[in-house]
């Protein structure tokens, strides 16, 4: 816990743990965002059938964070995140011994490893909430920027793991499908050690007993969050046209990359989004929340519209660059927003539905971004997803520039 005592000064113990977590969480997730794509290509499968196990696991994902987020301050939040560090275990076990295509959709949907860059998971809305409760208002976008840093470089750092398969792979002669079976089962590792993290937070975290509502509940805010809802749906399906496997397995196919060199694009890529994170809370000081969101985001999705039409790799990779390097920015307002249109006793249910109907819509997306690229290999999923998501930023200012903050 050292380095988060440094890197978050006047954070309390509970908020450098979850925030740690968060790290340890996203270097699994990082590795698997790109193995997933390596070993079920690896296997045989194409990328229609890619692309339906990414959208059949996002949708599981949805499904438990849903379940997460409305029963969380009945069961225990911190209870509500060891059960989970138990089921991070159980999928990597799991999808290592997974064979037919058939258990491997049922381990997507039921397990917890992500084929995305993006954070969905019954942990995101429990860590939100918690953050909230146990963070002063002024600093919340302060230490959600930080929350998303730690998690953001440990991804990068997860992606860029799995390109040492390959190496791996050569070196000993084993094929590559089961060195990757074995470092999912290792990924399961990743569990037991969130668990540790989790095990030691105080009661603090949780929602205080006179906040405490009936089940079910979302009503001052209700119309607020749908609406907020039906915006990030949009973003998240044109995101999820994009989502990091799909690309990687457009990388693959139009410019004949390897694991290892798909490896160290995505590591440089998220590398690069992490220093970037740290403009959010000044410039949301200075221009607003909403402003932020719209404006950072904006150029990133002309950015992934372009990469497509690059006619050499170097030129799609900088446009890929310039779209990871200011997408991150609207992150932490984006969760600052959320937890501020509502009462406290809202917010883990806001943070579960809209992260459940971005997960949703992000699901909904990768097989059909699968199918476009069996059409060919020219990068139709970004050209779409990018448009989509540019529409999304113009609608927020218009819908929500002059939305008011509760605290």
């Amino acid at each position: 816990m050292s380095a988060t005592n440094a890197l978050l000064p006047g954070v309390d113990a509970d908020g450098r743990r979850l925030v740690a977590t968060r790290a340890i969480r996203s270097l699994g997730d990082g590795f698997a965002s790109v193995a997933l794509a390596a070993y079920l290509s690896e296997r045989g499968f194409n990328a229609f059938e890619i692309g339906l196990l990414v959208t059949v696991a996002l949708f599981g994902k949805s499904v438990a964070t849903l379940i997460a987020g409305f029963v969380v301050d009945h069961f225990g939040r911190r209870r509500t995140l060891i059960a989970g560090s138990l089921l991070v275990s159980a999928s990597g076990v799991a999808f290592a011994l997974a064979e037919p295509y058939w258990l491997l959709l049922v381990v997507a949907f039921f397990g917890t490893m992500s084929p995305s860059a993006g954070d969905f998971s019954l942990f995101q809305p429990v860590e939100q909430a918690s953050l909230a409760t146990t963070t002063e208002t002024s600093r919340r976008t302060w230490v959600y920027a930080r929350y998303t840093l730690f998690g953001s470089l440990a991804f990068a750092f997860g992606s860029l793991a799995s390109g040492a398969a390959g190496p791996i792979a050569d070196a000993t002669g084993v094929d590559l499908p089961t060195v990757l079976r074995w470092a999912f089962a290792i990924y399961g590792l990743s569990g037991i050690a969130m668990l540790a993290t989790y095990h030691p937070l105080s009661p603090a975290v949780e929602l205080e007993t006179g906040n405490r509502a009936p089940r079910g509940r979302l009503r001052e805010s209700r119309g607020t969050v749908f609406r907020l809802s039906g915006l990030f749906a949009v973003d998240a399906f044109g995101g999820g046209l994009a989502v990091q496997a799909v690309m990687a397995v457009w990388l693959f196919e139009r410019f004949g990359l390897s694991l290892e060199e798909a490896a160290l694009i995505f590591f440089a890529a998220r590398l690069l989004s992490t220093f970037t994170l740290l403009l959010a809370p000044p410039i949301t000081a200075r221009i607003g929340i909403i402003e932020t969101m719209a404006y950072a985001h904006l150029p990133a999705n002309l950015a992934l519209m372009v990469a497509p039409l690059m006619p050499t790799l170097p030129l799609v990779l900088v446009a890929l660059f310039v779209r990871q390097a200011l997408s991150p920015i609207d992150i932490a307002p984006r969760t600052t927003l959320i937890v501020s249109v509502v009462s406290p006793e809202e917010r883990a249910p806001a943070a579960s539905v809209t992260n459940v109907v971005r997960t949703l819509s992000a699901a909904a997306s990768p097989a059909l971004g699968g199918a476009l690229l069996a059409v060919g290999p020219w990068g139709l999923p970004l050209l779409v997803g990018g448009a989509l998501k540019a529409g999304y930023d113009a609608a927020l200012l218009v819908v929500f520039r002059r939305v008011q903050l509760r605290d």
